[in-house]
């Protein structure tokens, strides 16, 4: 009989207050076991880089997808969140037989899903999942800050820090901001400046 094929699943991106959410579905291969994993957001920067090379290396099979700001605003950050972890899994090239999933949520899937609150610091591949999808965003942020560079979202990634909420409140949203999030919305209409091409 042959051995049931896991996926885990994570996202990152669901607090901040610009910038795409990002889902990451991978399988993990017992015979390459990964020491180290762990909750990203309870790894140092450095370690999480290391991590998702070795991880990538070494996973059976490994899927990143996102949904992006203008997706967020039509649907909603959870429903958004959701169907980048679908596009996670039909990213992959193995077809799993269970999928779990970090949170209290599950996106629909064609295959089984077990849904595990804090599964992040539990379950080995849902840590995997998680760091990958953490590197990847904090990429994407920091290539998004070439253009806005007044926001500083090479520093901060998009949450609401005091610098953040700052930055918007002298130059107001910029085309990456989540028009429906309440501190973005409260200080201006970012679709005024949306430039489709970014």
């Amino acid at each position: 009989m042959s051995p049931i094929i896991i996926t885990g699943i994570d996202e990152a991106g669901r607090g901040p207050l610009a910038g795409p959410v990002v889902a990451v579905a991978v399988i993990l291969n017992p015979k390459k076991p990964i020491t180290g994993l762990a909750d990203s957001k309870l790894l140092t920067e450095k370690k999480r880089e290391f991590l998702f090379e070795h991880i990538k290396e070494c996973a059976l099979d490994f899927a990143i997808a996102s949904a992006d700001v203008l997706e967020i605003e039509q649907m909603n950050i959870l429903q958004a969140t959701l169907l980048a972890m679908q596009r996670a899994v039909a990213g992959l090239k193995i077809i799993p037989d269970l999928a779990l999933i970090d949170g209290n949520r599950a996106p629909s899937l064609t295959c089984k899903t077990k849904i595990i609150v804090r599964g992040d610091q539990t379950e080995p591949a849902i840590s995997a999942a998680s760091i990958l999808a953490k590197v990847t965003r904090d990429r994407i942020m920091h290539e998004l800050d070439i253009y806005y560079p007044e926001y500083g979202f090479a520093r901060h990634k998009g949450y609401p820090t005091a610098n953040h909420l700052a930055a918007l409140e002298k130059h107001g949203p910029c085309a990456i901001h989540r028009a429906t999030y309440a501190p973005v919305y409260t200080r201006g209409d970012p679709r005024q400046k949306r430039d489709s091409s970014v």
